[in-house]
């Protein structure tokens, strides 16, 4: 049986947009603490000859900003402040009498200093990194939509088009080569039909599937949550125990499973594709939770790093989680050994669970497993994790009954037999769309829906003018980064809302400022609108090509009656 680990990276635009919390910092903690440390459990992996086939999705947003020279600027900045952090460290711990802390605190120095010369033999430049690691066949990396837009819930099908057109061109542009598998924003899936999304929103007739813009973009692949396909309910947020497979859900609804039920272990060629077959590979919820859960998966374990307690001034995590319910004042100090060890441990136990679903599911000759999750889990989230994996990759030579393989590599030996329809999903809390679309953040959609439409009316005849063609290009860099599903999903979690308003209501501002000139197109409107997208050029400065991907989403059919 194969096993397909799944990572998805993003990150939203922050470059340009303030250092800390949510600026400049994000990116840079993101790759200090994940991706930086996954290229170095890879790269180990290689000298162990141990095969790590991990199936990688960047979104074009983060690798836009991974490849950025400001990116370097600040992260060199941020390996200085860390440092520096460790520096000061022992004056602070021995006013304070805490000197036995001073062990985490050298732990921490020989890190930063180690990921430090990573990340300068590198050239600072992780999305090489990482494409050489495919140009080996060590790896796969998939691509996604251009920042993250949330597709099911867009207006226009041309707004779909770009997003997808703009997130195959630039993964081109930066991995050398055409994706295969496109990681969905939020696994977000709707299929063929009418859509009326919200009361005080637009209506349509009948709108074209994900699966068929998907297939248009050149994609072969994506991934669903199991109750899309009916093998198992949403495993939300954090991961609801409640979640593991169902056996009365598991047993019934209709064709296209092993013995007349639908299964998480196998691919499906997904209803109403047009064009090249478009396969969908089910999240495996037992496999998922275990690791996933906040109730009962690994990263809860006493021995790990916590996530939540930090020393002031400077940052450092200096303890573990202790157990559950623990007070952040009385966490003990982390043991890096005795946490790596654990993780060692865990990674065993996880194979194991691996290969019991491999006993389970032998009769399936094209049986898979797959395990999505967001890569930021691996380090940042989990600061452990990345061992994990490795150890993961290593338990399983062991183990012959459970191949780890990419996705792509799956379907080459297994073609899609089974034809699945899936209803409306995602991955998000309750499995459906209310994490994006809801009382709290209607008002998002209820201004991005018409913003859509003047976009799409004027961008015909500003795409043929010289003259308009740098207004328009920079129009549409704003509505992308407008259209980016982390607004509303911040919003929704309350723990930065008035960030996530903050930024929306930003790139909206820009975008109709921007169509407004070109709507006006008198000489002194668009002399104005040329200074200003040159200012937001400056601060948005992704997506050099937007242009012909615009032009490649103009090429279909307007699909939307406003209501």
């Amino acid at each position: 049986m194969d096993f397909v680990l799944t990572l998805h990276s993003h990150l939203p635009y922050v470059l340009n947009h303030g250092r800390w919390p949510h600026g400049s910092d994000w990116i840079c903690e993101a790759a200090l603490d994940t991706y930086l440390p996954l290229l170095e459990t890879l790269r180990g992996l290689g000298v162990d000859d141990t095969p790590a086939p991990v199936t990688i999705g960047f979104t074009p947003v983060l690798a836009n900003q991974l490849t950025s020279p400001a990116f370097v600027r600040e992260m060199d900045a941020f390996f200085e402040q860390r440092i520096v952090a460790c520096d000061e460290a022992p004056v602070s711990l021995a006013r304070t009498r805490e000197e036995y802390l001073l062990p985490q605190v050298e732990f921490w120095r020989e890190r930063f200093e180690r990921l430090r010369r990573l990340f300068r033999d590198i050239g600072g430049d992780l999305v090489a990194a990482f494409r050489a690691l495919e140009a080996e066949g060590r790896i796969e990396i998939i691509g996604s939509a251009a920042t993250h837009g949330f597709l099911p819930l867009l207006a226009r099908d041309e707004s779909i088009r770009f997003q997808l057109a703009v997130g195959t061109a630039e993964h081109r542009r930066l991995f050398g080569r055409a994706p295969q598998g496109c990681w969905l924003p939020e696994c977000a899936y709707r299929p063929r039909g009418p859509w009326a999304p919200w009361p005080t929103g637009p209506r349509s007739g009948m709108r074209r599937g994900i699966e068929e813009h998907l297939a248009d973009a050149g994609f072969r692949f994506f991934f669903v949550d199991a109750h899309l396909a009916l093998a198992g309910r949403p495993l939300g947020l954090s991961g609801d125990p409640a979640a593991l497979i169902d056996p009365e859900v598991h047993q019934a609804t209709g064709r296209g499973g092993h013995g007349g039920t639908r299964s998480p272990y196998m691919a499906y060629r997904v209803a109403h594709a047009r064009g090249p077959n478009v396969a969908a590979f089910v999240r495996d919820p037992r496999a998922s939770m275990q690791v996933w859960s906040r109730f009962e998966g690994y990263p809860g374990d006493g021995v790990y790093l916590e996530f939540h307690k930090m020393r002031w001034p400077g940052g450092l995590k200096l303890w573990r989680v202790s157990g559950p319910g623990v007070d952040l004042g009385d966490k003990q100090p982390y043991d890096p050994g005795l946490a790596h060890d654990r993780a060692r441990g865990h990674a065993h136990h996880f194979a194991g669970l691996l290969a019991g679903i491999g006993e389970a599911e032998a009769q399936r000759k094209d049986g898979v497993v797959v395990a999505p999750f967001d890569t930021e889990l691996f380090g940042h989230w989990w600061f452990e994790g990345p061992d994990f994996l490795g150890d993961v990759y290593r338990a399983l030579r062991g183990r012959p009954g459970m191949r780890p393989t990419t996705a792509s590599q799956h379907l080459l030996r297994h073609p899609t037999r089974a034809t699945i329809r899936m209803p409306a999903g995602s991955w998000g809390a309750n499995g459906d769309f209310s994490m994006w679309l809801s009382e709290q953040t209607a008002w998002t959609w209820e201004r991005l829906w018409p913003l859509e439409e003047r976009f799409w009316d004027v961008a015909p005849a500003a795409l043929a003018s010289d003259e308009t063609r740098f207004i328009l290009a920079q129009a549409g860099r704003e509505l992308l980064l407008a259209q980016s599903s982390d607004w509303q999903f911040i919003i929704s979690t309350g723990a930065a809302a008035d960030y996530g308003e903050r930024r929306f209501r930003e790139h909206a501002s820009d975008t109709e400022w921007l169509v407004q000139a070109l709507e006006d197109g008198s000489q002194p409107a668009l002399d104005r609108a040329h200074r200003r997208a040159a200012e937001l050029a400056e601060r948005d400065a992704l997506f050099p090509d937007v242009l012909p991907a615009l032009a490649a989403a103009l090429g279909g059919s307007r699909s939307l009656v406003v209501g």
